[in-house]
């Protein structure tokens, strides 16, 4: 099967996206703050 060159594009589009909605959270500092504390409630 072949996928067509605009659902190619449709698909980086949103992988793109969700990478750049991750990289937007990191740089929020009260983000990161509950990250590590949920990361330190592991051990």
């Amino acid at each position: 099967m072949q996928i067509k060159l605009w659902q190619r594009i449709l698909i980086w589009a949103a992988i793109l996206a969700v990478l750049l909605a991750v990289f937007a959270l990191y740089l929020q500092p009260q983000f990161m703050l509950t990250l590590a504390d949920q990361v330190w409630a592991c051990f």
